[in-house]
């Protein structure tokens, strides 16, 4: 017998918490501003079966994304997308207008037989996510982000090399201040932060930040009483990057403070068993030695791409020099291929058609792109650097703060 379950398709890749009947009617605020980069959502893909203890999750969370997806759709239109019947969707969606999530918009307006159908929608008004993003170099940034990915307020703070505690300090304060401005009920707090970080949300090892085995997700949590999601700040922002592409296969390499990538192949996010897929920056670039890193080797790629690294070197230069400008370029390419020759092999294994570069497009878009371009050409097969594409993220500086949104989103009600 096939069940309800079965007939649907999975929401999101993360199992949603959900809201319980409890939980108190939000109250309406103004939409925010910024560009909705989430209008065109993508669902990743799901990573196991449904068990029927599971069921009644799945089956709510796939409603709200068939409304998230496809806007003001009847009572039967979310029957028919999703293979659920008609009294299971009637019983989700008024249990989730209970809950302040879903919103009836009215009679449909063109002219049908019979009945005019009553359309819902997502309450796109009802709640705020606060993302933070900890990968700059001087600053950390937080933004208050509504249901679509808009950037309703932004905030950040003077990082000033603060590490351990101090670091712990100024992210809860970024919180705080974010939190005081909106009078939106928040769905929760999103957190992209360097490093290594379990699915727990704890930071076993962020070097830049001096932090080990640090429970950050559980610190803010007790600290705000909100549901907080914490992962590493370029898996953070492939979410973003995913929901804004066609691509089902997608490597983002993130250059700030330090130097990571976020993977996504066949729709699935990829973390690996020790949670540290992605961790390129301390890879080794060849066998010259090279400039000491954070993590107390020589030669590692986070030493020779990321921001602090980069300026130092580009700072010390004379700008008066008659070879100033060969000398930055030299900088920069050096760096290039160095990323280069550690994307080889991965473009390779993956046979990855798009690689996304995130970080300040001053440094990386121009001979450092040219020459990681041409790096990945020599060092790869001819068809795979024939179909190859090398770009900046359109998303800017935003991609992890929308990235952190995608987070909470799907942890919370199995959106993405």
């Amino acid at each position: 017998m096939t069940t309800e379950a079965q007939r649907g398709t999975t929401a999101g890749a993360t199992a949603p918490m959900g809201l319980g009947h409890d939980a108190p009617a939000p109250a309406r605020a103004q939409s925010g501003g910024g560009t909705p980069p989430l209008s065109r959502p993508r669902e990743l893909r799901p990573v196991g079966k449904v068990l029927p203890e599971h069921a009644r999750t799945h089956n709510r969370a796939l409603v709200l994304q068939t409304l998230y997806s496809a806007g003001a759709q009847s009572r039967a239109d979310v029957a028919r997308a999703t293979g659920l019947t008609r009294v299971t969707v009637s019983d989700l969606v008024a249990e989730l207008i209970a809950d302040g999530v879903v919103v009836e918009l009215g009679q449909r307006g063109e002219a049908r037989p019979g009945k005019p159908a009553t359309l819902l929608d997502v309450d796109r008004d009802a709640f705020r996510i606060i993302g933070v993003d900890l990968s700059g170099h001087r600053r950390f940034l937080g933004a208050i982000v509504d249901l679509d990915g808009g950037i309703v307020a932004r905030a950040e703070v003077d990082r000033a090399d603060a590490t351990g505690e101090r670091a712990v300090g100024l992210v809860v304060e970024l919180v705080r201040g974010l939190l005081a401005r909106t009078g939106t009920p928040v769905l929760g707090i999103g957190v992209g932060s360097p490093g290594v970080v379990d699915q727990g949300g704890t930071v076993r090892s962020a070097p830049n930040l001096g932090w080990a085995d640090l429970d950050l997700q559980e610190r803010l949590a007790t600290e705000f009483g909100l549901p907080v999601h914490v992962a590493n700040d370029a898996n953070v922002a492939v979410l973003a990057e995913h929901g804004a592409t066609d691509r089902d296969d997608l490597l983002l390499v993130k250059i700030g403070h330090g130097v990571g990538a976020g993977l996504i192949i066949g729709g699935r996010p990829v973390v690996g068993g020790g949670f540290a897929a992605g961790e390129i920056g301390h890879v080794v670039v060849g066998t010259d030695g090279g400039p000491r890193c954070a993590c107390g080797r020589h030669g590692c790629l986070e030493a020779w791409l990321a921001v602090p690294r980069l300026t130092t070197q580009l700072d010390a230069l004379d700008p008066d020099a008659p070879d100033a400008a060969s000398a930055r370029e030299r900088i920069l390419a050096e760096a290039g291929r160095r990323l280069g020759i550690v994307l080889a092999p991965v473009v390779g294994a993956l046979n990855l058609s798009e690689v996304v570069l995130s970080g300040p497009a001053e440094l990386l878009d121009g001979p450092l792109h040219e020459a990681t371009v041409e790096t990945l050409r020599m060092r790869t097969m001819a068809e795979l650097g024939r179909d190859l594409r090398l770009r900046m993220t359109e998303q800017a500086e935003d991609i992890v703060l929308r990235g952190a949104a995608v987070m909470v989103l799907s942890g919370q009600l199995g959106v993405s």
